[in-house]
């Protein structure tokens, strides 16, 4: 559908990534060590949340998680109500599904040091793509795999 001035509606900005968690004290702490800013959790009920997401009688605790620009990232999700039930294994990379996100940082190696030291583990290996970009898949809670992306050699941007 295109409007009178020939505008087609569409997306026109990144809002944040909706993310459901059963820890979510856990997931804020490994969101906090890749360096994101999360905020106090907030409770949230009603008819409203029920009618979004087609569920009854939701109670849903959640954390925002803000990039370095002050940016929403991560709606961190934990639902009081109702269950989710039985929990499954983490998917592994090649799952068809939303299945990593990725993140620039200044020194993959240091992170990658710190989720380890706080009982992560990385996916894989840390690689030099063509002297581009040293890149890493780290593993956090419930499975959550984040791609860490450092810029080699030239100013960051």
């Amino acid at each position: 559908m295109t409007s009178m001035d020939g505008h087609r509606p569409g997306v026109t900005d990144f809002v944040h990534i909706g993310l459901v968690v059963e820890d979510l004290d856990e997931t804020v702490r490994f969101l906090t060590l890749l360096g994101l800013d999360c905020g106090k959790p907030g409770v949230f009920s009603g008819e409203w949340i029920d009618r979004i997401i087609g569920l009854e009688d939701v109670t849903v605790e959640v954390v925002m998680a803000r990039g370095p620009d002050g940016g929403d990232m991560f709606e961190v999700v934990r639902f009081h109500a109702p269950s989710a039930g039985a929990e499954e294994p983490a998917p592994a990379a090649n799952r068809p599904g939303l299945r990593h996100v990725a993140f620039k940082v200044d020194d993959v190696r240091g992170v990658v040091d710190r989720v380890r030291e706080a009982g992560w583990e990385t996916v894989g290996e840390i690689v030099d793509y063509q002297n581009t970009f040293l890149l890493c898949y780290v593993r956090g809670p419930e499975g959550l795999i984040v791609e860490l992306a450092e810029r080699l050699g030239r100013a960051p941007g």
